[in-house]
């Protein structure tokens, strides 16, 4: 059984949530931590990498570092919505035929997506109850980079969880979302043989790049 918490989640990532997101990053570009991350990885280097998006959204980090030399990436998204869109955007910017679109919970298709030299999860961590299940497994993925934007580990971003669950547990809403310690995020990611480049903290996401260690043991 998946640890995503998705039941419910169409409630909250909808056809309307999609459209209003796009509109905001073909206005504004990415949102400021995607924008942070986004840009720490083009600083690694992307020529010719290729891209796992887990928790693809409008595709804003598939079409910023496919446009910074990437070379194709894979977006894999619970959301019809949100897929239905991203492919809309990718076919109006020429690069359909270098995404390709995976719909459902990453930790169920994990078995069937291959490795890429750059995974992303932005603000997908919180979706999943059981954070080990969902990190292990992308950063057994991640051939050189693992970069991860999550809920700051606050005592804030946990009460207002806490508050966002109890409203959607009156409405009989499955989706729930969590926010996870830093320090054991920070050890699974390094027991897999990363290195942390970067670590940005704001007053509710955070951003941390991983970089894959000379020493580890090289991804097929």
């Amino acid at each position: 059984m998946s640890s995503c918490d998705c039941s419910g989640h169409q409630n909250v990532f909808s056809d309307r949530m999609a459209e209003r997101d796009l509109k905001r990053y073909l206005a504004d570009g990415p949102d400021g931590p995607t924008r942070l991350l986004v840009e720490a990885i083009r600083l690694q280097g992307v020529e010719a990498a290729t891209v796992l998006d887990i928790g693809g959204g409008v595709g804003a980090v598939q079409f910023e570092l496919l446009t910074a030399g990437a070379s194709s990436a894979v977006s894999v998204d619970a959301s019809p919505a949100f897929i239905a869109v991203a492919r809309r955007e990718a076919e109006r910017r020429g690069l359909a035929d270098r995404i390709a679109q995976r719909e459902g919970d990453f930790v169920a298709l994990a078995p069937e997506v291959a490795s890429a030299d750059v995974v992303t999860l932005v603000r997908v961590v919180c979706c999943y109850a059981v954070m080990p299940e969902l990190l292990g497994r992308s950063a057994h993925h991640a051939r050189r980079m693992l970069g991860v934007v999550y809920p700051r580990d606050a005592w804030w971003t946990r009460t207002g969880a806490r508050l966002f669950n109890v409203a959607h547990r009156l409405t009989r809403d499955g989706f729930r979302i969590h926010v996870h310690r830093e320090v054991e995020m920070d050890r699974l990611i390094r027991d897999a043989g990363f290195e942390r480049q970067l670590l940005r903290r704001g007053p509710l996401w955070q951003v941390a790049l991983y970089v894959r260690s000379p020493e580890a043991p090289a991804q097929p």
